[in-house]
């Protein structure tokens, strides 16, 4: 699909998966918005590039967000919502302040991004939201009680935004398994051996690999195009397999 003067709005966009959508879509020729909680390059616009901080759990600073890309533009398509923070911790030892940081980045921002940018979808006929979630919303890890629950509402919210907006605005959750990206790399680092944790983050993957933002980017872009354009409320994951085995004896082993 031809993306020319199409706007894509993309949370979370200064790295990782957020940052391989923005270039994807850009290549294709959409207008590309991105919402970062950094400001390395807020300020940065011209007629296909806006750049613009934002704090995504903030409603007030979403709504401002919004403004100012639908003055610059004059129009949204599509929305991805990508920002998330990983916390570690189970039910005892997460903090309320842990918890509702969690839920305000990686849910509640979901929901003021759509409240906020569905109306210029509407005014412009038809759109697309994205919503990242995780192979999280389905399966769980240890120590991770708020970024577990916080991805499993996300397909909840999926769910309500494409009953309520059809048949104009589509909605889709993409749900990442273990992609190469900066918070990843962050993560294993907190390990006394981030070569072992990164090795066993690939054994869990019949694939036999992890994922690469690009690929993850390539299915969201692919979700916004027409040729999608059957699919609504549904969850696609791009897991390379994490979750469909439940690692019994391997067959060599039984002959």
């Amino acid at each position: 699909m031809d993306f020319k003067n199409k706007t894509v709005v993309i949370t979370g966009a200064g790295k990782g998966i957020g940052a391989a959508c923005a270039k994807l879509f850009f290549e294709a020729g959409a207008n590309v918005a991105l919402l970062n909680r950094g400001n390395d390059d807020a300020g940065i616009h011209d007629h296909r590039w806006f750049v613009q901080q934002c704090d995504v759990s903030s409603e007030e600073q979403i709504i401002k967000a919004s403004e100012k890309i639908y003055e610059h533009f004059g129009s949204v398509h599509y929305l991805v919502n990508n920002a998330g923070i990983q916390r570690y911790g189970t039910a005892t030892q997460t903090t309320s302040e842990e918890w509702d940081e969690v839920m305000n980045v990686n849910l509640k921002s979901n929901f003021l991004c759509a409240k906020y940018f569905i109306p210029y979808m509407q005014k412009a006929g038809k759109g697309v939201v994205i919503n990242v979630a995780s192979v999280q919303s389905f399966v769980s890890q240890r120590n991770v009680v708020a970024y577990t629950t916080a991805k499993t509402a996300v397909l909840g919210l999926t769910r309500s935004i494409a009953i309520d907006y059809a048949p104009t605005i589509r909605c889709v959750a993409v749900c990442p398994g273990t992609i190469d990206t900066p918070m990843l790399r962050d993560a294993i680092k907190l390990s006394p051996d981030p070569d072992e944790v990164l090795q066993e983050c690939i054994d869990m993957h019949p694939i036999g690999r992890i994922g690469s933002a690009a690929e993850v980017a390539e299915v969201i872009k692919f979700m916004c195009d027409d040729n999608a354009g059957f699919i609504t409320g549904q969850y696609i994951r791009v897991d390379g397999g994490l979750g469909i085995t439940i690692n019994g004896s391997k067959k060599e082993d039984l002959i």
